[in-house]
């Protein structure tokens, strides 16, 4: 039977398995709301497109699939930018459907009309406008097989207004299978001997990709060769922070000796991931040494400095190859001093918290040493937290210093446990956990956020209400935006500007949404407070209260 070209998008999103699409709604994809009206997909209705656009980059992002989101015209396909920009640096796929105008409007400044190529062309693998009623479901699920094949990113899908409705006889386009590269033995025999050369190896994580839990095997078998693993910023959870061979994150507030152990290699492996301006301190880091690149971008996108050996595999693959190398042949006659060192530095850094004893070391509450602390003692909090996590829980940052207490103290033990914006944007926090939460019901999730990130978003915890999601948000309240500041004091000091705001009661907000909220403004109240929080059956919010001289903890606390 003829269906219009907007129910064959709907049909065509189910034969690829999409579970959710994340919309705002528009008059402009009327025939593809319709389409939805009867499907099996959930449509999850978002409060504003950026937010919608978080979450289908959190869904992409912990499920290796694209993740959908589906905007009107114009406004609103500008306030979804935020969400391509973020998967176009953080290589997430992600499929963007922007209502369009009617074909016969076009080139004549009409309602809402902008340029679909012009606006999101630098910040998208392809931009397609669906022209043909008949090559609907062709394009749809070419835009699904171009977001998740190759470097993982956004496409965008333009749907003018009176294509939709026009009817077709074509079927729904059924999935194409990303093809996978394996290495060849002389790839795996040339890389086995960089291994056994090297006197500091070190194997570097990142990126997507992760999620079938390859990374606890990439670490045995790093730990049986003596070889330290560091991690990316914000994809720390591609290996589960325990074992010998862990040797901690790199980038925004890191520890300095973790830098400094990753600066010392002299053969670097980074797998899913590049030599990035900020794991690199600013391309600063890590340039000297012999690199292997294990990446399935021909291009090395993101990827600075020299590659001496360029492997097309994706993680999983890349894991399997290793385990049929000896690990006795990589290690060639290193001893596991080096990778030992690794490891005791990062056992060092995660031990220092607040409530724990390092003795001669001070400054971790981000307060000179003996000084009361005001408000909300991070430190303790963020280590009573990991307590209570037993690093299984799904964690959801925005940008910010408030986010840098749970990124030092909180662990990860599980895959698909993270989803930060690595591109730096603020106002995932709250979209991503409410994504989180409905891709996985049976899971906690976490917010972490500043109180200038939470107004960015936090509006969605509206949409979490209303489609059951029940993730728990941390606000830090310091009435400031604390990392501008931070770089202010540093080189205009004793002059803040534009950088002070008023905030609301977040947990009366939470409360009024009908969630739980509570106001935490001493560090004694915090445990139960948590622990309130974490057994409410809704969503809920702690909003504690610092005041705004805390600074994060510092990058040279642990001496290397």
């Amino acid at each position: 039977m003829p269906q219009s070209a907007g129910h064959l998008i709907v049909r065509t999103l189910e034969a690829h398995g999409v579970p959710r699409v994340y919309a705002v709604p528009g008059e402009s994809y009327l025939d593809v709301l319709d389409g939805l009206y009867d499907s099996s997909i959930e449509t999850v209705v978002c409060r504003q497109e950026g937010g919608a656009g978080f979450m289908a980059l959190a869904e992409g992002r912990l499920t290796g699939r694209p993740g959908v989101a589906m905007v009107t015209r114009g406004p609103g396909a500008a306030n979804a930018m935020i969400a391509l920009h973020t998967a176009w640096q953080d290589a997430t796929a992600l499929v963007l459907f922007v209502g369009l105008i009617p074909v016969a409007d076009r080139e004549r400044d009409s309602f809402q009309e902008f340029s679909l190529t012009g606006w999101f062309g630098s910040t998208a693998k392809k931009v397609m406008t669906i022209d043909d009623e008949h090559r609907a479901g062709e394009l749809v699920a070419e835009a699904m097989r171009i977001a998740a094949s190759g470097r993982p990113g956004p496409v965008v899908v333009g749907l003018p207004e009176d294509v939709l409705v026009r009817l077709t006889d074509a079927a729904p386009a059924q999935p194409v299978a990303v093809p996978r590269p394996q290495l060849a033995a002389s790839e795996t025999a040339q890389l086995t001997e960089r291994l056994a050369r090297a006197e500091r190896p070190a194997f570097v994580v990142g990126g997507d990709g992760w999620q079938s839990g390859a990374g606890r095997e990439l670490l045995a078998f790093a730990e049986s060769a003596g070889i330290p693993v560091f991690a990316d910023w914000r994809a720390y959870d591609a290996v589960p922070h325990e074992g010998g061979a862990w040797a901690g994150w790199l980038g925004y507030g890191r520890a300095d000796a973790v830098a400094a152990g990753y600066a010392e290699a002299d053969l670097l492996v980074f797998v899913g991931c590049g030599r990035s301006d900020v794991m690199s301190d600013g391309y600063r880091l890590g340039f000297d040494a012999e690199t292997v690149l294990v990446s399935v971008d021909p291009e090395a996108t993101m990827h600075a400095g020299r590659i001496d050996q360029h492997l097309f595999a994706v993680p999983e693959d890349f894991v399997a190859t290793l385990a049929t190398i000896a690990p006795a042949e990589a290690r060639g006659g290193r001893d596991d001093a080096w990778m030992r060192a690794r490891s005791e530095v990062q056992q060092r850094v995660a031990a220092h918290r607040s409530d724990a004893s390092v003795p001669g070391v001070a400054g971790v509450s981000g307060i000179p040493e003996g000084t009361e602390h005001p408000g909300v003692d991070l430190g303790i909090a963020f280590g009573q937290l990991d307590d209570r996590l037993e690093g299984q829980a799904v964690l959801t940052f925005g940008a910010g210093n408030a986010t840098i207490w749970a990124h030092r103290f909180v662990r990860h033990v599980t895959p698909a446990s993270l989803v930060g914006a690595r591109n730096g944007a603020m106002g995932l926090a709250v979209p991503a956990s409410v994504a989180a939460s409905l891709a996985f019901p049976d899971r906690r999730v976490v917010a972490v956020c500043g109180d200038g990130d939470f107004m960015m978003n936090g509006q969605e915890l509206a949409t979490a209400v209303a489609h059951g999601g029940k993730p728990l948000t941390i606000v830090v309240d310091n009435g400031i935006y604390g990392t501008i500041v931070q770089h202010q004091e540093k080189h205009y000091p004793g002059r803040p500007s534009g950088t002070r705001m008023a905030n609301p009661d977040f947990a009366a907000w939470m409360t009024a949404l009908g969630g739980h909220g509570e106001r935490v403004e001493r560090t004694e109240d915090f445990a139960a407070a948590l622990d309130r929080a974490l057994a409410a059956d809704a969503p809920a919010l702690l909003h504690l209260v610092i005041d705004d001289s805390v600074m994060p903890p510092a990058a040279d606390e642990i001496a290397a």
